[in-house]
């Protein structure tokens, strides 16, 4: 009786990567972020949570009032004689949001739009149809785990800018407050 090939290599060299699994996780995780955030708006959650962002090469935190739904990048449709931070509109779920790429928008380089980035719309709570381009959504993270910075300079992109943190990994954290942002005459200034 001989030994099949099959028989001598571990059954892991032969399986393709799993992707339906990985599919499986993702949309399980996305579920789990949608209840926590739920859970933190509703007051059950004790915790001070925040929405954690990459936004270029900055570390953000988003209040969960104002933070709505997060979206994979689709189709963006460009509008001529416009800001270039103002990427264009979005359909989400039937609704059509405006997109901005934050970093730009502050004068940094340009977002790139690739797996990992998403858009994260502003709350129907602000009455406002728009929603920023993320380069990576990190979680929730809770603020009373961190270290206020006290010594927190004058911010000179704008008023709409919080409180920094620095989380235990050393990372710096600052609250972005989209209420103010809607209310910037920079922001709602996007024709030429």
């Amino acid at each position: 009786m001989t030994q099949s090939t099959s028989d001598l290599v571990p059954d892991k060299v032969f399986k393709k990567p799993d992707s339906a699994g990985r599919r499986t996780r993702l949309r399980e995780f996305q579920a789990q972020l949608v209840e926590r955030m739920q859970a933190a708006r509703s007051g059950v959650d004790t915790r001070v949570n925040q929405l954690g962002v990459m936004i270029g090469r900055n570390r953000w935190l988003l209040s969960l009032q104002e933070a709505g739904e997060i979206v994979s990048v689709g189709a963006i449709t460009q509008v001529p004689l416009t800001q270039d931070w103002f990427l264009g509109l979005a359909n989400i779920r039937g609704n059509l949001i405006s997109v901005v790429d934050f970093a730009r928008f502050q004068d940094q380089t340009p977002t790139p739009i690739d797996k990992d980035s998403r858009i994260v719309a502003f709350a129907p709570a602000l009455s406002f149809n728009s929603g920023l381009l993320v380069s990576r959504v990190m979680g929730l993270r809770n603020v009373a785990e961190m270290e206020l910075q006290s010594d927190t300079p004058a911010l000179e992109d704008g008023n709409w800018m919080a409180q920094r943190y620095v989380d235990k990994e050393s990372q710096v954290w600052t609250e972005l407050n989209l209420s103010l942002v809607v209310q910037d005459p920079k922001f709602l200034q996007v024709g030429l």
